[in-house]
């Protein structure tokens, strides 16, 4: 095992998760609903009569596919939200964007009952919604949402300085 405290910048590893968080639901249904998409697409295109597809121009079938193209990559980011407690903070994978926040930045984590997710207020007043954590997970998501509390608060989130 190599030493850290020698280590160059070319041979650093990834800072090492120290919890992480995904729904399970969120994930299955955004799959098969992906795949779904792919087989009834890909049954109706190859149906159609060849001059019902010639019929197409190319301006159309590049439409077709950008839309579905879209459609998927929706549907593959719904399926990867998570959120994951490194030392140094918090990192929150959410549908359209990802965000970082330092432990001194978390203020708060709340999830009430009746939230659809777990909610984040940092050092500005900012909401942000944590979408990995949501209600539809049921007892699993309270859970996270406990764990990640303790979490932030051993690492001195929520804490004003003296």
């Amino acid at each position: 095992m190599p030493d850290l405290t020698t280590m160059t910048s070319k041979d650093t590893a990834a800072p090492r998760a120290e919890w992480t968080f995904h729904p399970w639901m969120v994930a299955m249904m955004s799959t098969a609903m992906g795949l779904s998409l792919v087989a009834v697409f890909g049954v109706i295109w190859f149906r159609l009569s060849a001059e019902s597809r010639d019929s197409f121009t190319p301006f159309q079938r590049i439409t077709l596919l950008a839309f579905f193209g879209v459609i998927l990559w929706l549907l593959y980011r719904m399926a990867t939200v998570r959120v994951t407690a490194y030392a140094d903070g918090l990192r929150v994978r959410n549908v359209f964007k990802s965000y970082r926040y330092g432990w001194d930045n978390v203020k708060a984590l709340r999830f009430r009952a009746g939230d659809p997710w777990l909610q984040l207020f940092d050092a500005e007043g900012n909401r942000l919604g944590i979408l990995a954590v949501q209600a539809s997970e049921g007892a699993r998501a309270g859970r996270a949402a406990k764990e990640l509390a303790a979490l932030a608060r051993s690492h001195g989130a929520g804490q004003t300085p003296a």
